[in-house]
Order: structure tokens, then sequence, then C-alpha cells
């Protein structure tokens, strides 16, 4: 079994998309524990403000089989693969770990947002703030200490409905 890390955002109809893209991997994954959400401007383009949020799970998958139900899960949230890389998005999920595995192919792992964006990194330092990165050989939480947060986009935890605005 493999532990993963998801990383997961959206700024189209954020809250639902979260909400839905979060019931899935629910129903794919085995014991989803979740980050707080996270609220942030968007990154590199103007647009919405994003949703994030990290999860941890457990897997009996290949790599190439989870990034297969990741992108089925974005296609069934309306995701659009032909605008801009830099763009607004109606679900984005990522796999940040898989283990401690270190490759380049199916995917590159571990992701390079990690070390780079704070809606990665401080999620993931909040749910697992002692495992340390397979690479850099540093824990999430020093990482986060160490992030330099002057440079980067405006990021703060929200209080998240998770049931849906019709009380479901």
């Amino acid at each position: 079994m493999a532990t993963i890390f998801i990383s997961i955002g959206s700024n189209q109809d954020a809250a639902r998309q979260i909400r839905f893209g979060v019931q899935r991997l629910d129903e794919m994954f085995s014991y989803l524990k979740l980050s707080k959400v996270y609220e942030s401007e968007a990154v590199g383009f103007e647009g919405d403000n994003f949703l994030n949020l990290v999860a941890r799970a457990e897997t009996q998958m290949t790599i190439a089989q989870v990034e297969q139900i990741f992108k089925a899960i974005e296609k069934e949230a309306g995701r659009r693969r032909d605008v801009p890389k830099f763009s607004d998005r109606a679900l984005d999920i990522d796999l940040l770990l898989y283990d401690d595995t270190v490759c380049d192919k199916p995917i590159r792992l571990p992701r390079g947002e990690i070390l780079h964006h704070a809606f990665v990194l401080q999620p993931l330092a909040e749910i697992e703030p002692d495992r340390k990165h397979p690479v850099v050989q540093q824990s999430y939480q020093d990482l986060w200490q160490a992030f330099d947060k002057k440079d980067q986009q405006k990021l703060w935890a929200i209080d998240f409905d998770w049931q849906s605005e019709k009380g479901q």
C-alpha cells in the first residue's frame, strides 16, 4: 500500500468543485486525510482566487493508474485542457508524492510545486510536518518555516463548508 499526497485546487465555482473532487477521491482511495482549505490569489495570470488543499491517502494503484483517475475526475468536473497553462481551473488534481518515489516517468515526482508554491507547501506541512522531502531531505515543516513568503501570493486558511449549498 502506497501513501500518496494530492494537491487539489479550483477557482471556478471553487467550493462546489473542491467538494466534488474530495468526494470522488474519497470514493477511489483509502484513508483520505485533508488539510485545511486555503484561499490564494491566482498565480501567473489575472483570475478569481483559488481554493487549495492537500490530501493524504493510501492506494494499491500504480502512479500511472493514480494519474488516470485524477484526469478522469478533472474531466468529469469540466476541466479543459485546450487552454493556457496559467488560466482558470474548474478542478486541478495533482499527485505530489507517491511514498518517497523519485522519478521522471510516468510523471515527475516529487512534484516541483512543493518547493515553490505556498498553496502546496503550507497545507502539506500542516498534514505531514515531520515527513521529509525525498530529494532535499528536510521536513515539510522545516521547509515551510524557511519558505520565502514575501515573494509569494497571499494565502490564508478559510472556514470551509463541506456541505453543499442545498444542505445535502
